[in-house]
């Protein structure tokens, strides 16, 4: 068996690659409570009560309290599908076009398979838009206008 040219190579190194991260990511995790309780034991030997330790460390845990699900921001989700929607058809629009053009230019029939493959961003984008669209109108019916200059403290309402 000729291993470099054999067909099994890809998905061991899938396998491999996707094992290497869950390795790593568990050897970071440990390092971190390390270096946590290394840091623990010193402060506790240089006299520091426990409450000192857990006010000097607070900032760590109150950046994991952040991490909690928050409430979503229609305006800012609105603008997050709108800008996928763009940068997607962009994508597939210009892989279509690359495939078409290359089979040109080489002239090899099968390259067209790269148009086709396009074809799968510019889909996804334009769904993304139809959710653009079906937010814009789910917002305007709670009276939300996207684009609508807020409100001023001067003008009467």
């Amino acid at each position: 068996m000729d291993f470099p040219n054999s067909p099994s190579i890809v998905p061991l190194g899938a396998f491999l690659v996707a094992i290497v991260a869950i390795v790593s990511s568990a050897v970071s995790k440990a390092h971190a409570r390390r270096i946590r309780a290394e840091q623990r034991m010193v402060m506790l030997q240089r006299g520091m009560t426990v409450e000192q330790i857990d006010q000097v460390l607070a900032p760590e845990s109150a950046r994991d309290a952040e991490d909690l699900p928050r409430a979503k921001d229609p305006l800012h989700s609105l603008a997050n599908a709108r800008r996928t929607g763009v940068v997607l058809v962009s994508v597939g629009i210009g892989l279509s076009i690359f495939g078409f053009l290359l089979s040109t230019i080489l002239q090899v029939r099968e390259i067209l398979v790269v148009s086709a493959a396009g074809l799968i961003p510019l889909a996804i984008g334009i769904g993304f838009f139809i959710d653009y669209s079906l937010q814009k109108r789910e917002l305007s019916r709670f009276g939300l206008e996207v684009g609508a200059d807020p409100p001023s403290q001067n003008q009467p309402r």
